[in-house]
């Protein structure tokens, strides 16, 4: 095949069943065959390239969960563009960022949010467009929907190289701003088949779906695996544990956070019966505490596959599918990905069972950060391994087990948060001398944020102003669960703050 679209691969795999219904628990009841959403696909990609969408522009989109999100992100690849799906939670504030930084054409975003980032998008120079309604019914002309539906189903998708981007997605770090991971259609498409034939889908799973559209979990790691397969998703706008245990027992398979298995786990009506039939439970985001993962087992009868992955390079590593799962590890190196531990410093290899950071190779390895060549060059070593600024070690079975961060990003329910940037919203406050904000370890979230507060001489400052302050500068994912005010943060010799120190005296913070 010459043309490597990511959704040229696809449809050579669900082409093969037209009929199938890749989509259930929609609105309205409707229903989507393979064949519909070539059409549909096509439809979107039409509408992006009236709207001025040339092959190797942006789009970018802040819309809620939902089938036309799902079919924007494939139009958006049949159109030889790259998809940038942002969080919902981002503020008008922190999507400024985003448009300024990857420059998208378009701009799409929820009806309710056209007044307040209009102002964003003009000053981005991108076109902005509503998506529109998800339900039947009369739709607004200029929305992206209203427009859609008088569009050709008709389009030749555009060809594309392996090492053409399919996705920006942005990283937070702990030094600078967000980062643009750019993702080639190589890369998710090997990931895709990688995970297809490891965790064993076929056209006959059916893959609970209660995952974000804009983390690469929820869009790449299931919706791609899922299109690879010629599989179908029970597709739920979000986790909501009511409706999870109404349509498990329609599903064969489940992919979630930590935070989905604490919360199903706290309900009497979830049990082995229930879940008897399932096929395959994956977790992955943030770290499975290994008594989430017994009592899991316990309950139901089914040990959990914890696997590890990042932004910058989808799944590097799993638990096997048939073997022993391990709890606490994330498994082997998946299939043609190479894992190595080195000395952070010299970046020489470490021995079997020491710890050290963890670098990865192969072809799910993005191709480097938008517009940001020094971080990339930084952030690989010269034989082509990617330092993923996290720490590990592998033992002398050849499991995978993460110790924690390198640096201090804290991961809080499968989001990562940058501290520096609550830091420096925390510090403009009146009264603050000065903050420090870690991440502590909880069982729903994997890390929650907490931040420790210093006020100035004579100011008085308390966790509900600065939690209050936060509500409309950060998406909620970012503000602290709890702020503590200290007579002095603990420094180094250096000035430094010792954020361990921090970490070690509020880990219990969550427990009991």
């Amino acid at each position: 095949m010459n043309d490597y679209n990511l959704y040229s691969c696809m449809v050579e795999r669900f082409s093969e069943a037209p009929d199938r219904q890749p989509f259930s628990k929609l609105p309205d009841d409707r229903t989507h065959t393979y064949a519909d959403v070539d059409k549909i696909s096509a439809r979107f990609a039409n509408t992006l390239i009236s709207l001025g969408v040339q092959p190797g522009d942006r789009v970018a989109a802040q819309v809620k969960k939902s089938l036309c999100a799902f079919f924007l992100y494939l139009g958006t690849l049949r159109a030889g563009a790259a998809f940038l799906p942002l969080n919902t939670a981002y503020t008008a504030a922190e999507l400024a960022y985003f448009l300024g930084d990857a420059e998208p054409e378009l701009f799409v975003c929820d009806p309710a949010k056209a007044a307040a980032l209009a102002p964003v998008a003009e000053a981005a120079d991108c076109t902005m467009v509503t998506m529109g309604g998800h339900r039947a019914g009369a739709l607004p002309e200029g929305t992206l929907v209203g427009r859609m539906q008088t569009a050709s189903t008709r389009l030749r998708t555009v060809p594309r190289r392996p090492d053409d981007l399919a996705a920006i997605l942005y990283t937070s770090g702990t030094t600078g701003r967000s980062k643009g991971a750019m993702l080639t259609h190589d890369n998710l498409w090997s990931n895709a088949q990688t995970l297809c034939d490891y965790w064993r889908f076929t056209s006959d799973d059916v893959l609970l779906h209660a995952l974000p559209l804009y983390h690469t979990h929820g869009l790449f790691t299931s919706s791609n695996t899922v299109m690879a397969a010629g599989a179908s998703m029970i597709y739920l706008p979000k986790f909501d544990a009511d409706e999870v245990i109404k349509w498990l027992p329609q599903a064969t398979s489940m992919m979630g956070v930590p935070t989905f298995y604490t919360r199903l786990l706290a309900r009497p009506d979830f049990d082995r019966e229930l879940v008897a039939h399932m096929r395959l439970f994956t977790s992955g985001s943030a770290p499975l505490l290994a008594e989430t993962h017994k009592q899991f087992e316990e309950r139901t009868g089914h040990r959990i596959l914890e696997r590890y992955g990042m932004t910058e390079t989808n799944m590097n590593t799993s638990n096997p599918y048939e073997g022993d799962r391990r709890a606490g590890t994330v498994g082997f190196p998946l299939p043609g990905i190479e894992v190595r531990i080195t000395d952070s410093e010299t970046g020489a290899p470490i021995s079997i069972g020491k710890i050290g950071m963890i670098e990865v190779q192969g072809p799910n390895v993005f191709k480097g950060y938008w517009r940001n060549p020094e971080k990339t060059v930084e952030d690989f070593r010269s034989d082509g391994f990617f330092i993923t600024g996290d720490l590990g070690m592998i033992d002398e079975h050849g499991y995978v087990t993460i110790v924690g961060r390198a640096k201090d990003l804290i991961i809080s329910g499968g989001f990562n948060v940058y501290p520096k940037e609550v830091e420096e919203e925390i510090d403009d406050l009146e009264g603050v001398e000065e903050s420090a904000v870690v991440g502590v370890p909880n069982p729903d979230f994997g890390e929650c944020v907490v931040a420790v507060v210093v006020p100035q001489n004579g100011a008085e400052v308390c966790e509900e102003a600065v939690i209050g302050s936060l509500k409309d500068k950060l998406a909620r994912f970012k503000q602290p669960k709890h702020v503590f005010v200290v007579n002095a943060l603990p420094h180094n010799s250096m000035g430094k703050v010792q954020k361990k120190e921090l970490r070690d005296r509020y880990a219990d913070l969550f427990k009991g």
